[in-house]
C-alpha cells in the first residue's frame, strides 16, 4: 500500500473555488446539487488514493447536502420569504477569494522586492536576473488537478465486462524510472499519453506518487494544460 501524506493541505472552500473556477460558475449562484455531487465525487476519489481526508472536508461535505435538501423541501407561500439557503456559503467563499487573492498579490510583491533591494555584497541573495534557479516546478498544479488527471485517465481506461483478480507486482522506484524514461525518450509530454497504455487502476496511481516524487526531488516538472484536466510533464533540468 503507497501512502501520499501532503504538507498543506488548501481546504474544502480551495477545492469549493476551483470547481467555480473550472466550471466559470457564478460564485454568486451556485447551482448547489452540482457542486454538492462533486465535492462528494472528489472525497471518494482522494479515499481512493489513500489520502487522509481532514474532518473540515467532511463537515463542508455535512454542509452542502444540508443546504441541497433545503432546496428541494417545497416553500410554504404563506410563511415569510427565507434567506437563501447558499448565503452564509456564498458569504464564506467570497470572503476566503478575496483573502487568498490578496495573499497571493502581496507574496508576489515580496518576491519582487526582494529581488530588486538585496544587499550588494552578498551573492547568495536574489537578484532579477536569476528568476529561473528558483521556480515552482509545480507550476499551479494543486492536487486537485492531479485528481482530476487521475478521474480523467479512469475514465479512459477500457472497460472491462469480467472482473479480473490478479497480483501485480507494481513498485514506486520502477514506476519513477519509467516516467523519466519516458520523457527522456519521447520529450515533454502529457500524463495521460504517460498512462494511456495502463490497463491496471494501481500502476495509474502508483505512476502519479511516482510523479510526485520526481517533482519533489526536483526530477521533472509539472505544469497545466489549459482547457483540460490533462497535466503536462517534462524534466526539470
Amino acid at each position: 500500500m503507497y501512502r501520499v501524506k501532503l504538507t498543506e493541505f488548501e481546504g474544502p472552500l480551495d477545492l469549493l473555488l476551483f470547481f467555480i473556477k473550472r466550471d466559470e460558475l457564478d460564485i454568486y449562484n451556485i447551482p448547489i446539487s452540482r457542486i454538492t455531487n462533486e465535492f462528494l465525487e472528489y472525497l471518494h476519489l482522494m479515499a481512493q488514493l489513500d489520502l487522509e481526508v481532514a474532518g473540515e472536508f467532511i463537515v463542508m461535505a455535512a454542509t452542502l447536502m444540508q443546504i441541497k435538501v433545503r432546496m428541494l423541501l417545497p416553500r410554504d407561500e404563506n410563511a415569510p420569504e427565507e434567506d437563501d439557503p447558499r448565503a452564509e456559503l456564498v458569504r464564506r467563499l467570497v470572503e476566503y477569494k478575496r483573502f487568498k487573492e490578496m495573499a497571493q498579490e502581496m507574496g508576489e510583491m515580496e518576491e519582487e522586492q526582494r529581488k530588486v533591494y538585496y544587499r550588494k555584497f552578498f551573492a547568495a541573495d536574489p537578484r532579477i536576473h536569476q528568476e529561473d534557479e528558483d521556480v515552482d516546478l509545480l507550476q499551479d498544479v494543486t492536487l486537485f488537478n492531479l485528481i482530476a488527471a487521475y478521474k480523467l485517465a479512469m475514465e479512459q481506461m477500457p472497460k472491462k465486462v469480467v472482473h479480473e483478480v490478479k497480483l501485480l507486482s507494481v513498485s514506486l522506484d520502477e514506476q519513477m524510472g519509467y516516467v523519466v524514461d519516458y520523457i527522456k525518450v519521447n520529450g515533454p509530454s502529457s500524463f495521460l499519453s504517460i498512462v494511456r497504455h495502463m490497463t491496471e487502476k494501481i500502476r495509474v496511481i502508483v505512476t502519479v506518487i511516482a510523479m510526485l516524487e520526481l517533482t519533489k526531488n526536483r526530477v521533472i516538472r509539472l505544469d497545466l494544460v489549459d482547457g483540460t484536466d490533462d497535466i503536462h510533464i517534462r524534466m526539470a533540468a
